[in-house]
């Protein structure tokens, strides 16, 4: 019987609309001790891209309601916003699995391991949830991670410019303050569960800026200064300190590219 490519079960498991499904469907590829990774097949995108459950509600950022971490309700919609984010985060490393044909095998393999890795993310927040009395989807959500998916489909190198080396970098920049204010209201297994994200974050962000700087290779541009053109043509956010500057080297990043986004954030300050 013919094995199929990991690239498509890519796709199936990320048009799973239920949580555990997809949630089990990664867990299988992952668990595959010889995968079939066939680089070079091209799949038409099929509706239902990407699959999610009817619940969240997605509204703009600015409609997501900011509670205290007082009360267990408030921790709750702190925790349900991580695990929305970290759901968001399944489906983008399978979307670029399935998406972007003729990368070495490494590529799809390397996002196989951070899906994995973000459903054990999602699944710990999941699970606390449920312990508070409250489940994924019981909260608003916002799509920023996705929309920035869906602007970059057509551009491998803006997808590891801006996803993993823009918006899932400040992860690590938010992951210590918001863990610290966990800790700080005596949430101590929040703040653990905010321990083991930033730890395997680091490595998320060091695969994008792997990655990145292949595909500028290849491209033959210089990476450090193509990344601000991707910004600005595909409308990124403009990235707000305080950076976790150790974190971020550890991830990869260069000095001088912590500089301008240092002097970047001096700018804004003073607008």
């Amino acid at each position: 019987m013919q094995k199929t490519c990991i690239r498509q079960q890519a796709l199936t498991a990320l048009l799973a609309t239920d949580p555990q499904r997809k949630s089990e469907l990664v867990r299988a590829m992952q668990a595959i001790t010889t995968p079939v990774i066939d680089t070079v097949a091209i799949y038409k995108e099929p509706t239902g891209v990407p699959g999610r459950p009817s619940a969240p509600v997605i509204v703009p950022p600015q409609k997501v309601p900011h509670r205290g971490l007082g009360s267990v309700e408030g921790r709750a919609g702190l925790l349900h916003a991580l695990a929305h984010i970290e759901f968001n985060a399944i489906n983008l490393a399978l979307d670029i699995m399935w998406r972007f044909a003729g990368m070495p095998e490494a590529f799809y393999g390397g996002w196989l391991n951070v899906a994995a890795e973000e459903v054990y993310h999602f699944n710990l927040l999941r699970d606390y949830l449920q312990e508070l009395g409250f489940d994924y989807g019981a909260f608003p959500a916002h799509d920023g991670l996705w929309d920035m998916a869906e602007r970059t489909q057509e551009d491998l190198l803006a997808r590891l410019a801006l996803v993993p080396r823009t918006l899932e970098a400040r992860g690590l920049d938010a992951c210590p303050l918001v863990r610290n204010r966990l800790a700080q209201v005596g949430d101590a297994k929040g703040a653990a569960i905010l321990d083991i994200i930033l730890r395997d974050e680091v490595g998320h962000v060091a695969l994008g800026n792997y990655w990145y700087r292949w595909q500028c290779s290849q491209q033959k541009v210089d990476p450090v200064a193509m990344y601000p053109e991707m910004a600005e043509k595909f409308r990124a956010p403009t990235l707000k300190g305080p950076f976790n500057i150790p974190a971020r080297l550890e991830a990869g990043f260069e000095q001088v590219e912590l500089d301008w986004l240092e002097q970047q954030d001096a700018a804004a300050r003073k607008r």
